[in-house]
């Protein structure tokens, strides 16, 4: 089974770009999908008939967002984690499957001037719980754009970047909570090395240099490692500032 990661900066503007040429080439079994910026009527059904798609948009238009198209029909979907203030904004969307639940999330930035940091600390507190309450039933996948460089390997200039938004401590502590929660770096469990990224920068040509960071993960319960197969980065894919990233189980 293969599942895709992708924040496309707008899910209008990717369908005008190379959504659907990827779409079609990487086949995914389900395809989790963060700042859709969309409802669904606003979205040209353009993609194959094959897909199920699920939304959690925002209150706010033209704002945040999770999608996830599927080729399994899930036992059930849930929008947000339970948390009313958290939960306006589009952020989580979960499908369940027969042996774990799927959790999509577009996790929020703490922005330029750190002015959403303590908010961005609570939000990681609560969404580890709403984890680790799925995790008492049954395995859980998650993935997302998760708005953090874990460690200095996950990002190009880690020194000039202490203290900036989506590498301060709080937030890569907040991480680290969710390995000791029990959850895997799906990736990591395959290369330990650096100068492997999911976004750059638009400006300073930071994608042909490969100046990058790696903030867009899938995180696992480490009841389903020896079913994972594979763990990648698909940085050749354009139209999004963001690249997907994947993983593929073994049933």
């Amino acid at each position: 089974m293969k599942l895709i990661s992708w924040n496309v900066n707008g899910l209008r503007a990717a369908l005008r770009k190379t959504f659907l040429t990827y779409l079609t080439q990487e086949d995914p079994d389900v395809l989790c999908l963060q700042e859709t910026k969309a409802l669904p009527n606003d979205v040209p059904v353009l993609w194959p008939t094959s897909y199920a798609v699920f939304w959690n948009s925002a209150e706010r238009k033209g704002y945040s967002g999770t999608v996830i198209f599927t080729k399994r029909n899930p036992m059930s979907v849930h929008r947000g984690i339970d948390v009313a203030r958290h939960d306006s904004e589009g952020r989580v969307l979960t499908l369940e499957f027969e042996r774990f639940y799927l959790v999509n999330a577009y996790v929020p930035n703490s922005q330029r001037d750190l002015a959403r940091l303590s908010y961005r600390q609570e939000w990681d507190r609560d969404f580890r719980g709403y984890l680790k309450r799925l995790q008492k039933s049954k395995p859980v996948i998650f993935c997302g754009d998760l708005n953090v460089a874990h460690t200095e390997l996950d990002l190009a200039n880690p020194k000039a970047n202490v203290r900036n938004h989506g590498f301060t401590q709080e937030e890569r502590d907040g991480f680290s909570a969710l390995l000791k929660a029990g959850f895997l770096d799906s990736f990591r469990e395959f290369q330990r090395g650096a100068g492997f990224y999911t976004w750059w920068s638009p400006m300073a040509n930071a994608r042909a240099r490969n100046v990058g960071w790696r903030i867009d993960y899938f995180l696992i319960s480490k009841a389903l490692r020896p079913h994972l197969r594979s763990a990648f980065i698909r940085a050749d894919v354009l139209g999004s500032d963001h690249c997907p990233v994947g993983i593929e189980i073994i049933e």
